[in-house]
């Protein structure tokens, strides 16, 4: 504990008495300063303990100690030490007044007591509290160290609530609570969202205080060496740390940065070793990948498992943060937190592999979070193939590239699979190329019907849709089969194909689904 008022009155070889301002004899006092001025004020700093003789002072005026006394308290002087028996022999009453008026500490001062004994005094008080905290905060350090070592991230969160008397919780590169302590911490660090969002802006290393602060004060710290945060360390105290608990706070993001750290290094390696097994299974491998992969990747390769391909939504997109490395942190962050394990593979600059099992968590966010995004607004481009194992994994790699090819024309976010198999084919041709070619096979039509000598786009429709049954085509164009037939015989004319060819058939079709009018209707 820093000195405060009391302990200088106790102090034996001081002597020191009080004769006012009893109730705040508490304060902390940060030094002990000596001025005659009348108005000392513009060179205090605060928290000092004024020691004064009133040689210059108009003691005895009670209007100027009035101001005097009030000025002193404003600027955050904790108290008054007043010499007594050198221009006054006791405190005079104007000055004894005013400081009872205030509640403002004031201190008589025997004669033989030396201003410089207090100012020693505050001063070797003040020094042993900073080595008591610099002691403390060592063994903290080292305290924090031997958890680390032995237990990681959530023991070093655990010591470190313990040591600021409060909570802590710790954050992954996506924003998830990953440990927290005590266990309710864990919802009071989720409500800091708005706050960590600004915390990830900045490079890292930064600071902030939390805004939603609640009956607590939150220092969130980020974690990481480059210029991205690779993770958080949320502190909730009743009041500011003091110096120990910086030292302890300090020591903790060291330790956990270093531990971030090392895990993008064993990340990196791992990711070396999935691209060797990628490449295994999609050269029809299977058994060689298995034995590669078998103590890393656990059962991955043994059950059936998803292949997820994703591309930044724009290509050559100078984003900041890339949208790849953070959709392969978000699926890494999700795979620790279920317990599972999975491939991520960085296949070129623009392009990540992941593989994952299928029905498990990674999926099921995956989709969750994309399924109903725009390409733009998520900032990436995914396709997922149908669940597989090690020995298609080829055929799985092409489905992805499908369904990421599908995605991208769509302008979707995520599409799957499996859903183009269930969906039709229609929305697949739904791009410039198909639907230019729509439109200028069909403009003859469009344009022989807008002079109002009949309906052959309609005509034409109703005949395909009814496979070329005159009598139902007529009948639900209200119109007699002859007239259809000479419709359709119209047609041919117009467009110079015939329609006894199932391709020129198909074609007119596709082309009525794509297009609802001629280009600039």
């Amino acid at each position: 504990m820093p000195p405060t008022l009391a302990s200088l009155v106790q102090h034996s070889a001081l002597k020191l008495t009080v004769r006012a301002g009893e109730e705040r004899l508490d304060t902390p006092v940060r030094w002990a300063h000596v001025s005659e001025l009348a108005d000392p004020v513009p060179y205090l700093d605060g928290g000092e303990l004024l020691l004064v003789t009133a040689m210059t002072l108009d003691a005895q005026d009670p209007d100027t100690m009035r101001r005097y006394v009030r000025r002193l308290d404003a600027a955050g002087v904790v108290g008054l030490g007043f010499a007594i028996g050198v221009f006054y022999d006791d405190i005079p009453d104007a000055l004894l007044d005013a400081a009872r008026d205030e509640g403002f500490p004031l201190l008589a001062v025997p004669r033989r007591t030396p201003f410089l004994a207090i100012s020693k005094a505050v001063s070797a008080a003040i020094a042993a509290d900073q080595y008591r905290a610099v002691t403390a905060g060592f063994e903290v350090q080292r305290e924090l160290t031997r958890a680390a070592l032995a237990d990681g991230p959530n023991a070093v969160v655990a010591r470190l609530a313990a040591h600021v008397n409060g909570w802590a919780a710790l954050y992954d590169a996506s924003g998830a609570v990953v440990a927290a302590s005590p266990e309710w911490a864990a919802r009071r660090a989720g409500r800091l969202t708005a706050d960590l969002e600004r915390l990830r802006d900045r490079s890292a290393p930064a600071s902030t205080i939390a805004a939603d602060t609640g009956d607590d004060r939150v220092e969130l710290q980020s974690l990481g060496t480059g210029r991205r945060v690779r993770g958080a360390l949320a502190v909730g105290t009743a009041a500011a740390l003091g110096t120990a608990e910086r030292y302890a706070v300090h020591s903790a993001i060291a330790l956990l940065t270093l531990s971030t750290e090392r895990s993008r290094s064993l990340q990196h390696a791992e990711q070396r070793l999935g691209a060797a097994v990628l490449r295994m299974l999609l050269s029809g491998e299977p058994d060689h990948a298995r034995a590669v992969a078998s103590d890393l990747y656990g059962t991955l390769l043994d059950a059936p498992f998803r292949l997820l391909l994703a591309e930044p939504s724009s290509p050559g997109d100078d984003a900041e943060p890339p949208p790849l490395p953070v959709l392969a942190e978000a699926l890494d962050a999700v795979a620790s937190r279920a317990g599972e394990t999975l491939i991520t593979v960085p296949d070129s600059d623009s392009r990540l592999v992941v593989l994952a099992a299928d029905g498990g968590a990674v999926v099921a966010d995956c989709t969750a979070r994309y399924s109903a995004q725009d390409a733009d607004d998520a900032g990436v481009v995914i396709g997922l193939s149908a669940p597989t194992g090690p020995i298609a994994a080829a055929g799985a790699y092409k489905q992805s590239e499908q369904a990421l090819s599908v995605a991208r024309r769509r302008g979707r976010a995520l599409v799957e699979h499996e859903d183009l198999a269930a969906g039709s084919i229609v929305p697949l041709l739904a791009d410039d190329a198909v639907r230019a070619f729509a439109d200028g096979t069909l403009r003859p039509l469009y344009a022989h019907d807008a002079t109002g000598r009949g309906d052959l786009v309609a005509s034409l429709r109703a005949w395909l849709s009814r496979h070329g049954q005159w009598d139902a085509a007529a009948a639900d164009l209200g119109v007699h089969r002859h007239t259809l037939r000479y419709r359709m015989r119209r047609v041919e004319e117009i467009l110079g194909r015939s329609l006894d060819d199932p391709d020129v058939r198909m074609e007119l079709w596709l082309a009525l689904k794509t297009t609802a009018g001629p280009t600039g209707e």
